[in-house]
């Protein structure tokens, strides 16, 4: 893998080579170009080159990928040969609707436990996940090495809470509280708003996928 900085647009491309092998593996086929590749996810030969060259590149020109060593490369890349436990601040509706998520499993993303403020959610469990107080998640972080910390919270108290996440060693930030959240660890910010205010433009706009 090169150590130059990977653009954004790059880094949001390859989870979506990710699925698609995956499907191609399942599919028992063994070996495709990157113009096949391309015309299937709706890119051009070009743009998959310049994205695997990013990481070193993986093919060889006339022969093509084989499906099975590209999605172990790609998996690789992404970090996803190990098993990471995530911890979910926020027992409301999104909270438990991720909680109760099987993809995540399949992928290595293990939910260890929720926290809440509400007294009537603290002590219950969620798809057999604890669900502790809020005033707990510092110390457990710190004692059971959770890696990915999500914040599912009211907007008021997402900062905070990533603060509290930073501080106590969480390796990083999935938020999906309606703000933005800084931390001094990667943060990925989910709003699910936008994505369907983006519909909204499409559909005004008449405009369809590429």
């Amino acid at each position: 893998m090169q150590s130059e900085r990977v653009s954004e647009a790059v880094i949001r491309r390859l989870p979506r080579y990710y699925r698609h092998l995956l499907q191609l593996k399942a599919d028992g086929v063994e070996r495709i170009s990157s113009g096949s590749l391309a015309q299937q996810m709706r890119l051009n030969a070009s743009q998959v080159r310049q994205d695997f060259n990013c990481f070193g590149g993986f093919g060889q020109q006339g022969y093509g990928y084989k499906v099975d060593v590209l999605l172990a490369e790609i998996k690789n890349i992404l970090s996803l040969n190990g098993k990471y436990k995530v911890v979910i601040v926020g027992a409301g509706n999104i909270g438990q609707a991720l909680a109760h998520f099987e993809g995540f499993e399949k992928d290595g993303f293990s939910v260890v436990a929720l926290f809440d403020v509400d007294e009537k959610l603290v002590g219950q469990e969620i798809n057999g996940k604890p669900v502790l107080h809020v005033d707990k998640l510092d110390a457990y972080i710190r004692e059971n090495g959770a890696d990915i910390g999500v914040i599912a919270a009211r907007r008021s108290a997402a900062q905070e809470i990533a603060d509290r996440m930073a501080q106590a060693g969480i390796g990083g930030i999935w938020n999906f509280a309606p703000v933005d959240v800084v931390a001094s660890v990667p943060v990925e910010q989910v709003h699910m708003s936008d994505s369907i205010i983006c519909l909204s433009y499409k559909m005004a706009h008449k405009e369809t996928a590429e």
